[in-house]
C-alpha cells in the first residue's frame, strides 16, 4: 500500500493518504463468477458496491481508508468482466456479491453502497443481516420517483453534469467504451425493477441495522425527497443532505462525506453529536 503525504500552506503536515494500487487488486471467484475487487487501508472491513457506471474511486474512498480496510467491488457485468446472463434478480445477484467477501475470509463487515449498489446493498443486508455491521447509502435507487429518468439514457456529456454537481474540478475521466456502457447499462435495465419494490421494503421494514443515508441536495437522478421514506421504513435510519453534491455525493464533497460516513462508521448512534464538543455534526 502506498501513502503520499505532503506539508499545507501553513506548514503543517498532511496526513498520506491510502492508494489504491496495483498492489491492492485481485479476484476472488463465486457463483461461477471471477470478481475483481480494489482494497487499501487497515481496519474493520469496508465493502463497497458501485453505482451503474462502475467502479470508481474517489478521494473519499482514500480518506475513508485511513481508518478502514476499504475494498471495492466489480459487481459481475460490469468494467473488462464477460456479459452478465447469469444473474435473474437483485436478490440472487445480492447473494453472490455476499459470496465475493466471504472469499476474502470477511464474515461481518459495514458495507457501503451508491445508487444502483445501494438496491443490490439492501437485498445483501436484507438475506443476511447478521453480517452486517452497519450500512451506509449513497443516493440509493432502491426507492426512486416514478419520473426519474434512468443514467443509462444519457449522453456521456448529460450524464457528467447529473452525476457531480462541479464537473469541472473531477479528474479526467477516460470515456467509458460505448459497448462496455450498453452491457452495463442492459444488466441494470434489466434487475432494477420497479421504483418501489414491495417485496423488499417488506424485508427492509424487519432489518435493525444501523443505516445512514446520504443525498447530494442537488441531486436529480435520486431526488432528495426519497431519503425520508428510506427513514419510514427502516426502523434504524439516519438521513443526511449533503449540500452543494450531485449524485455522487461522496466525490463532490469527499471531506465532508469521509467526515460523516466515518463518524457514523465508528460511533452508529452517536455519530451526529460531536463527542468532543457536544455540538451537532456540522
Amino acid at each position: 500500500m502506498t501513502q503520499i503525504g505532503g506539508v499545507s500552506e501553513n506548514g503543517v503536515a498532511v496526513p498520506a493518504l491510502p492508494e489504491f494500487t496495483a498492489a491492492g487488486e485481485g479476484y476472488v471467484e463465486a457463483d461461477g463468477f471471477r470478481i475483481r475487487y480494489r482494497a487499501a487501508g487497515q481496519g474493520e472491513p469496508l465493502v463497497i458496491f458501485h453505482g451503474g457506471g462502475g467502479m470508481k474511486i474517489y478521494r473519499s474512498h482514500q480518506l475513508l481508508a485511513q481508518q478502514n480496510r476499504v475494498i471495492l467491488f466489480e459487481v459481475p457485468g460490469f468494467g473488462a468482466s464477460p456479459v452478465n446472463q447469469q444473474s435473474q434478480s437483485m436478490r440472487e445477484l445480492a447473494l453472490t456479491m455476499a459470496n465475493a467477501v466471504t472469499a476474502l475470509g470477511i464474515n461481518d463487515f459495514n458495507l457501503m453502497a451508491n445508487s444502483f449498489g445501494g438496491k443490490l446493498a439492501l437485498w445483501l443486508a436484507v438475506q443476511q443481516p447478521e453480517r452486517i455491521r452497519s450500512l451506509v447509502l449513497v443516493a440509493p435507487a432502491a426507492i426512486r420517483s416514478e419520473r426519474s429518468q434512468p443514467p443509462r439514457s444519457l449522453s456521456q456529456e448529460e450524464l457528467m453534469t447529473r452525476l457531480y454537481a462541479h464537473p469541472e474540478f473531477q479528474e479526467a475521466q477516460t470515456p467509458v467504451d460505448p459497448s462496455i456502457r450498453a452491457k452495463q447499462g442492459e444488466l441494470v435495465g434489466r434487475l432494477m425493477g420497479p421504483a418501489r419494490d414491495q417485496e423488499l421494503e417488506d424485508l427492509m421494514a424487519g432489518l435493525n441495522v444501523p443505516v445512514l443515508v446520504l443525498i447530494g441536495t442537488k441531486d436529480q437522478i435520486v431526488s432528495p425527497d426519497m431519503g425520508r421514506i428510506y427513514c419510514k421504513i427502516l426502523p434504524n435510519c439516519n438521513f443526511i443532505l449533503v449540500y452543494d453534491a450531485a449524485h455522487e455525493a461522496d466525490a463532490d464533497r469527499p471531506e465532508a462525506f469521509a467526515s460523516l460516513a466515518g463518524d457514523f462508521l465508528q460511533r452508529q448512534q452517536g455519530f451526529l453529536v460531536n463527542d468532543k464538543t457536544g455540538q451537532i455534526h456540522p
